[in-house]
């Protein structure tokens, strides 16, 4: 019991240690005599977590609100509050609720908290997504179609009347993985940006693709084997539709239906199922939506039933298969004359050249290893580079105009501005559609862009 109480007795001395320096430490924290000597900076603690991402996206009629702050010394005791919207003063409250104008637009919010001539500063840009825009108008289509690790900032707005991001991949049962398009708003803000700019922007729904050139994982048959399927196809179509009008997303681009199988009934069929696809999204989706599709120009084109209810045809005109393989010359995959011939392919099996946006390519075919004749030794010895990179690498000034350049691996094809804009020429005075580039994140945003030479040749 003496033990007991012995232990008893010490316990509560350490409490009331404890109480007697918090007491204290309350006492010094107190601003109740007003006393901050020296160089004191002002305080503003964020118990909210308010400040805690430095944008927020919102749509048009939704409204962010500041509160929880604290503020030392508080504004009794001499602190200035400023709550700013674009630079103007609009408020000196402790709290805010920032309302957005109609129309959309970019806002910086700003919190200063003033004390004694030091300020701390608080900053959140605001981006707010029209509810309705109207479309630029546009005489040819020159769209830059992002992958999944593309973003908003990859855009060049001035040189685009058209965006797609592969936001969409088909899981195997049926149901949809988004994550890419919703992690740190990448969909929302793309949706945001281009609708201020009067930029229609599509989703891009495929299965899993195989690297940099964005063609179908070989073997793989998640998407295929959904859009075959007479139950599961609906299912997928009404997933996709939500998505997109909650999103208040332009439309839909059906990337590459997994068609590169070992048995080509499977890789046939899937691309048979593309037209019924099409129809389906188009009654599924809201009045006026887009619903394009990216096809192949192999043999498998023959499978595609009617795809006229497509708003227009991205056609996937590069990268021609004939130069990468064991004993493949080197050489230019993505040439003009595969492109024509890519184009033909379309216009035989009877669709308008005006329903046609011929594909150009911003990656190239790195030689990694040749065999005795100085050809490409086997599959593995070949890999894909974006055209950033190939700037990057090079270390040549001219290399965007170029289409080779030597000291990249055992060399690298490409296309470079000069036979895009040869490109760009040729689709329009042959009066296609326009023409979309494989991949704007694999693009440069300066002078050497590619995306920058389709839009200003395609005028």
């Amino acid at each position: 019991m003496r033990t007991m109480d012995f232990k008893i007795k010490k316990m509560k001395k350490i409490v009331a240690t404890v109480a007697l320096v918090i007491c204290l430490f309350q006492l010094g924290c107190s601003d109740k005599d007003n006393t901050f000597e020296g160089n004191f900076y002002p305080r503003i603690f964020d118990n909210a977590n308010t400040f805690t991402s430095p944008n927020r996206i919102l749509k048009e009629g939704e409204t962010v609100h500041f509160g929880k702050l604290v503020f030392s010394p508080s504004p009794s005791k001499g602190m200035d509050i400023s709550w700013k919207v674009n630079g103007q003063h609009v408020s000196s409250d402790t709290s805010f609720t920032f309302t957005p104008p109609s129309g959309g637009g970019e806002f910086k919010v700003t919190l200063e908290a003033s004390f004694q001539g030091n300020t701390s500063t608080r900053i959140v840009n605001v981006l707010v997504s029209p509810g309705s825009y109207t479309p630029k108008p546009f005489d040819q289509v020159a769209l830059s179609y992002l992958t999944d690790k593309g973003n908003a900032s990859f855009v060049d707005w001035s040189q685009v009347t058209h965006v797609a991001f592969n936001g969409a991949r088909v899981l195997p049962e049926g149901g949809v993985d988004f994550s890419k398009g919703d992690l740190n708003q990448i969909m929302d803000e793309l949706v945001a940006r281009s609708h201020i700019k009067g930029i229609p922007t599509l989703l891009s729904v495929s299965g899993r693709l195989s690297g940099v050139d964005g063609w179908a994982l070989y073997n793989n048959n998640d998407f295929g084997s959904v859009i075959s399927d007479p139950v599961l196809m609906p299912k997928l179509v009404s997933t996709l539709a939500a998505y997109v009008n909650s999103k208040n997303i332009d439309g839909i681009d059906i990337l590459m239906t997994d068609l590169s199988n070992d048995d080509a009934a499977i890789s046939g069929r899937n691309a048979a199922a593309v037209g019924p696809f099409i129809n389906a999204l188009k009654a599924a989706l809201k009045p006026g939506s887009l619903v394009t599709a990216t096809v192949t120009t192999n043999y498998l084109h023959w499978n595609y039933t009617d795809l006229s209810k497509a708003d227009w045809i991205h056609v996937r005109s590069y990268d021609d298969g004939a130069h990468v393989g064991p004993g493949a010359p080197l050489g230019q995959s993505s040439s003009l004359a595969f492109l024509k011939t890519a184009a033909a392919t379309w216009v035989n099996k009877g669709y308008a050249k005006n329903k046609l946006v011929l594909g150009i390519p911003a990656y190239g075919i790195r030689y990694d290893a040749l065999d005795a004749n100085g050809n490409n030794l086997g599959w593995g010895s070949y890999s894909s580079v974006s055209f950033a990179d190939i700037l990057n690498e090079s270390k040549d000034p001219d290399a965007y105009k170029k289409e080779y350049i030597a000291n990249i691996g055992k060399g690298v094809y490409y296309n470079g501005t000069t036979i895009v804009k040869e490109k760009a020429d040729y689709i329009k005075a042959e009066g296609f559609k326009g023409a979309y580039l494989w991949a704007g994140d694999y693009d440069v945003k300066d002078s050497r862009s590619l995306m920058a030479t389709i839009k200003a040749n395609l005028k």
